[in-house]
């Protein structure tokens, strides 16, 4: 019987394969390169515009013309200006507002407070406190609302209304009170009324004797 032989098998491990370093003209290289410098470029163009900001003063609520701004009606925002030359036109948080506080010009809520918007009160006009009948109050009446002054006739058929004063600003609507509501439903109104003439005496009368009728303008 013959000896049964067993075939030999020899495995060969192949060695080990480094990974070659991308030279200068792998475009891989490149394209890691630009990806990089962009991300780069844009941060420091974000972080440039963010610090590309000026604080402003706004005002917290609308003010109309007359009234005189203190610093509870102001607010500090943020706002970045294309021109430098806008931004001029209005006060920052850093500059000392001058002595003429009172508005010429009605302002809004959250808009930026003007320079040509502040200016020396006008010796003319007088701050007014009258009652009004709430049914001759226009609906949407507020500050800085324009309206027309006007004064019924004292008792019935003894004349038509007449005008007392045109373009009137108002300057404050305060919400309701108990006391007027319960004595013929009337409503409180602060105006600037033109101090000229009879103007002022008339309108005050007729406030006095439930006379003063109030028409919006627009």
């Amino acid at each position: 019987m013959s000896p049964v032989r067993l075939a030999s098998t020899t495995n060969e491990i192949p060695p080990a394969q480094r990974g070659a370093r991308p030279g200068w003209r792998d475009a891989r290289l490149w394209v890691g390169i630009v990806l990089v410098v962009g991300s780069v470029v844009l941060g420091a163009k974000v972080v440039g515009s963010a610090d590309d900001t000026v604080t402003m003063w706004a005002l917290r609520s609308d003010k109309a013309a007359g009234e005189v701004i203190t610093p509870a009606d102001l607010v500090t925002s943020r706002v970045h200006f294309d021109d430098s030359a806008d931004a001029a036109r209005y006060f920052t948080a850093a500059d000392t507002l001058p002595a003429s506080r009172h508005l010429v010009r009605p302002v809004g809520a959250g808009e930026l407070l003007p320079r040509a918007g502040l200016g020396d009160a006008d010796p003319d006009t007088a701050r007014v406190s009258v009652s009004v009948p709430a049914a001759h109050l226009p609906p949407g009446l507020g500050a800085g609302s324009r309206i027309d002054l006007w004064v019924a006739p004292a008792g019935t058929g003894e004349g038509r209304a007449r005008p007392a004063a045109r373009d009137v600003v108002v300057l404050e609507v305060p919400p309701p009170s108990v006391e007027l509501s319960g004595a013929g439903g009337e409503r409180q109104v602060v105006l600037a009324v033109p101090d000229r003439g009879d103007t002022l005496a008339e309108v005050l009368t007729a406030s006095g004797g439930g006379r003063l009728m109030v028409v919006g303008r627009g």
